[in-house]
C-alpha cells in the first residue's frame, strides 16, 4: 500500500518505463510523507483501439482528467 496503477499506449522501452515508475513513486512519496519501500507501481499497456473501453472502468475516480 499504496499501489499506483499507470495505463498508457504500447511502445515504450522497459527502461522508460522503469524511469517512469521510479519518479511517479518518489513523487507519491514525498507527497504523503511516506516511506518509498511501501509504494509499488505498475504499468498497464492498452492498444489505442481498445483505450475507451478499457478507460470506462475509471470514470468516477479520476482525480485529473484528461482534454483530448
Amino acid at each position: 500500500m499504496p499501489h499506483i496503477d499507470i495505463t498508457m499506449y504500447p511502445g515504450r522501452s522497459e527502461e522508460l518505463k522503469a524511469e517512469l515508475a521510479k519518479n511517479v513513486r518518489d513523487c507519491a512519496a514525498e507527497t504523503l510523507k511516506m516511506d518509498k519501500k511501501y509504494f509499488s507501481v505498475s504499468i498497464e499497456e492498452v492498444d489505442k483501439d481498445k483505450w475507451e473501453e478499457h478507460f470506462k472502468k475509471y470514470e468516477g475516480n479520476l482525480y485529473e482528467k484528461p482534454n483530448y
